[in-house]
């Protein structure tokens, strides 16, 4: 995928979940809609999942950043230590899941207008990175990357994907799968 096709998809995926969220009523917006994987006593709202997808795109362009650099670019929650073997799924999840809850805690009840504001910042991040990244660069593989095909372009374009399958989260009210 080409720089210009990634900020299409951006853009796009971006605006049809803007619009849907903004034909909502306060009470849908924020109304309980899947069980969070932290703890079992909370739920999270389409506002919790919306507000998620920004702590992840964050973090993936701090992953992007380290990569880019030379450094390390997955972090010990997903690579493990230096010298020891990775994780399994499950202590990967663990350690993801305390963390979004505490990015969700910190969002949740706050004006929609506030969870876009923080998503414009860390959207505008990706499109500033986006147009300083080389095509090398954007074609590069992340070593050990799961999402989409491991180069940073593709994960950059995930973005938009995980919107909306958040979105198909909160929309069944899915369980187990914040």
């Amino acid at each position: 995928m080409n720089r210009t096709e990634i900020e299409i998809k951006l853009s796009k995926d971006r605006a049809w979940i803007l619009e849907r969220l903004l034909q909502m009523s306060e009470d849908e917006l924020y109304a309980a809609r899947t069980r969070s994987e932290h703890d079992p006593e909370k739920f999270w709202s389409y506002a919790d999942h919306f507000v998620h997808t920004t702590l992840i795109e964050r973090d993936w362009n701090a992953m992007f950043r380290r990569h880019i650099n030379g450094e390390q670019g997955m972090t010990t929650e997903f690579r493990g230590e230096p010298g020891s073997p990775p994780p399994d799924m499950a202590t990967i999840m663990q350690r993801v899941n305390a963390w979004t809850e505490r990015w969700a805690e910190e969002n949740r009840g706050k004006p929609l207008d506030d969870l876009v504001r923080i998503g414009m910042e860390v959207r505008s991040d990706t499109l500033k990175l986006l147009s300083e990244l080389t095509d090398e660069q954007l074609e590069s593989k992340i070593p050990g990357a799961p999402w989409a095909d491991g180069t940073v372009g593709g994960i950059m374009a995930a973005n938009a994907d995980h919107g909306r399958m958040h979105w198909g989260y909160a929309t069944r009210g899915d369980e187990g799968l914040v």
